[in-house]
């Protein structure tokens, strides 16, 4: 697969991450000081190389929203992130080629470009290096990338989108990715009603959110893993779900990074627009929010090999509501997404 430097921008991802590592005090009032730690950078940082411009985004959309790039031409990038499903696809589990249910659940995209690792068992270090599996896929897109980049170079209007992006460069697997990780770094979700009164608008959150977020950050320890401006620690946990009980489970990170400790751990996801992206959990068991609060309050299912941060927290009904608001609060207005037109065939 794809490997990608990481150009100057990655000061910024660094910084971050130095803020997801060690959380300040927090001053729980509407533009306090203390609160600067949860904003956004305006824009993802990029690899080198593919610093993001208006034509490889307008391309990347048009790669993201054409069903051609399945090997049966009737499932495209956005079948499965659905924009009007917060980037996924409401579905439990992800709905394959052969539609067949797989065995995780379909990520949102909101802030993907964010993120230093990708996918639930972190075996993709970039964008770049992800785009293309799922294409490529014999479950997911099952396409032949020989026979698409044929096709792609063959099309004059792809053609003359990929030399307007990528000026002199070939039509192949590489522009191909950078192309669509292009677009998915312009899908960012940074003002929701949370950033607003991060920014000192006291009524962009209600008493029970801004209560919500007192237990975010203190008795619900939803800050172990949720932590930083994009609200996650970009590590793995096993989280004592039921499905780590089954007779032959999903290991997770184990099958990347083969230590204990990472048997049934799964990337923590932010939860930014985590209001729009239900069902939860790499597993899809948990239906709504309450359902993800009730787990976590219950210390997990399955003790075996549970992460340390996973303990019972002996929340009360009024407090588990607020959390549940509090999370709803981190999802920004929808915007309009117009669908691109597709080159003819």
């Amino acid at each position: 697969m794809l490997s990608l430097t990481l150009g100057l921008s990655q000061t910024t991802l660094l910084v971050q991450a130095e803020t997801l590592l060690e959380p300040q005090p927090i001053t729980f009032k509407a533009g306090h000081a203390s609160l600067q730690q949860f904003r956004l950078p305006v824009a993802p940082p990029y690899p080198s190389g593919n610093a993001p411009t208006p034509q490889r985004v307008a391309l990347g959309k048009t790669l993201f929203f054409d069903p051609r790039l399945s090997g049966t031409g009737s499932r495209s990038c956005a079948t499965c992130h659905n924009p009007g499903l917060g980037w996924s696809d409401g579905q439990k589990t992800a709905l394959g080629v052969r539609d067949q249910f797989l065995g995780r659940s379909t990520p949102g995209l909101a802030n993907v470009g964010y993120n230093p690792i990708q996918l639930w068992d972190g075996r993709s270090k970039s964008l770049e290096d992800q785009v293309l599996m799922p294409i490529e896929s014999r479950d997911e897109m099952n396409m032949d990338l020989n026979f698409l980049l044929q096709w792609i170079g063959n099309n004059q209007q792809y053609q003359s989108k990929f030399e307007k992006a990528y000026p002199g460069e070939a039509i192949n697997p590489v522009t191909v990715a950078k192309a669509i990780a292009s677009f998915e770094r312009s899908i960012v979700s940074r003002n929701a009603p949370f950033d607003q009164w991060v920014a000192g608008n006291p009524k962009a959150m209600t008493q029970q959110q801004v209560a919500g977020f007192k237990l975010f950050a203190g008795k619900a320890h939803c800050m172990s893993c949720h932590s930083g401006p994009n609200f996650t620690d970009n590590g793995f946990h096993n989280l004592g779900l039921a499905s780590w009980g089954d007779k032959d489970p999903d290991m997770g990170r184990y099958v990347q990074k083969p230590v204990n400790a990472m048997k049934g751990a799964f990337k923590t996801p932010t939860l930014r627009d985590v209001a729009s992206t239900a069902p939860y959990f790499h597993d899809g068991s948990a239906k709504n929010l309450l359902e993800v609060v009730e787990h976590y309050n219950s210390g997990g299912v399955v003790k075996t090999n549970l992460s340390p941060e996973i303990k019972p927290l002996n929340l009360d009904a009024e407090e588990k509501q607020a959390l549940v608001a509090f999370m709803q609060a981190l999802s920004s207005p929808r915007k309009r997404v117009v669908m691109p037109e597709l080159p003819a065939p």
